[in-house]
């Protein structure tokens, strides 16, 4: 039997509705699962034979203009997401995938937020989230996300041990029977033998071994300047960012049209583009649906068994 995805459709006002749209159009990616739309019908429009409608009836599409922010859009958006986690949680669905939301449309709306990721921990009652970026070539997995870099800066030895194994574990969903990991060092160098910082000798460089003999077949601390260009020639299958920018800005730069944004440490799976609202190109037609179409397939992937494969 086919899996359950829901996709939720994302603020009205952005592209979320035509990458869906678009993404279902293609009859094979409609084949692997059976797809659940969470949004509103009235300004989604008819889909594709097949897919289903949760339709919430929260807006309309005189209610909002495309390409500008929306209290209501924000709030609308946020419920699709509660309710898809919610089909989840109940085991209706066994994924979901997000378009994408604005999180200052949300703001508006009243509602203190400061992401998908963290929202869906919240409403699945986890407190141990994280945010893996996968594309073909990178994958990327983060020790902090929407936090000040200062804040982020504070290390945790625990929570980059756990962040490792976190990733481990979902490689080994993807079908990477025994994952390489290089963990990126925080600062210049990775400190460069304590010259520019501590944190990589005495927190980063003892959570790698711990890790280690836990059984994850990682290394590090490397510096942040080089350790992605060898995980592109294929040394390693997954990279350990220590922050937000330092894992997204080479993520972006090689594959933004078609990363996926992969929920990590949550009792649900949920996949989503990584891409924002893009309010520039709404309602213009202009939007590409790859980096939607990528978070279908990946969220069809494990929502059911993978088979192994070696990783190298």
């Amino acid at each position: 039997m086919q899996p359950v995805i829901a996709i939720t459709m994302g603020d009205a006002a952005g592209v979320g509705p035509e990458v869906v749209r678009k993404a279902l159009l293609d009859p094979g990616l409609r084949a692997v699962a059976e797809w659940v739309v969470v949004g509103d019908a009235a300004v989604l429009g008819a889909l594709p034979e097949g897919v289903r409608m949760v339709d919430l009836g929260l807006l309309r599409p005189s209610d909002f203009k495309p390409g500008e922010l929306s209290a209501a859009c924000g709030r609308a958006a946020l419920e699709y997401v509660r309710v898809a986690a919610g089909m989840c949680l109940r085991k209706e669905a066994a994924a979901m995938v997000t378009a994408p939301l604005n999180k200052e449309a949300v703001a508006l709306s009243g509602r203190r937020f400061s992401g998908h990721t963290e929202y869906i921990a919240e409403l699945c009652g986890s407190a141990d989230s994280r945010m893996l970026l996968v594309s073909e070539r990178l994958r990327v997995v983060h020790v902090s996300t929407h936090k000040a870099l200062r804040e982020a800066c504070n290390l945790d030895r625990a929570r980059i041990v756990r962040t490792i194994q976190l990733g481990d574990e979902a490689l080994r969903r993807m079908g990477f029977e025994q994952p390489r990991i290089a963990v990126c060092g925080l600062n210049p160098h990775a400190g460069e033998n304590r010259l520019f910082g501590s944190e990589d000798a005495e927190i980063i460089a003892p959570a790698v071994e711990e890790a280690r003999a836990r059984g994850v077949r990682c290394e590090g601390p490397f510096a942040g300047d080089t350790i992605f260009l060898k995980a592109l020639r294929g040394d390693y299958d997954l990279v350990v960012a220590m922050y937000h920018d330092q894992g997204h800005i080479p993520m972006k730069l090689l594959d933004f049209d078609k990363a996926v944004n992969v929920s990590l440490g949550l009792p649900i799976t949920r996949t989503s583009v990584d891409h924002g609202t893009a309010f520039d190109i709404a309602g213009k037609g202009l939007a590409s649906p790859a980096s939607m179409q990528a978070a279908m397939r990946l969220a069809a992937q494990l929502a059911g068994p993978v088979a192994g494969r070696s990783a190298g």
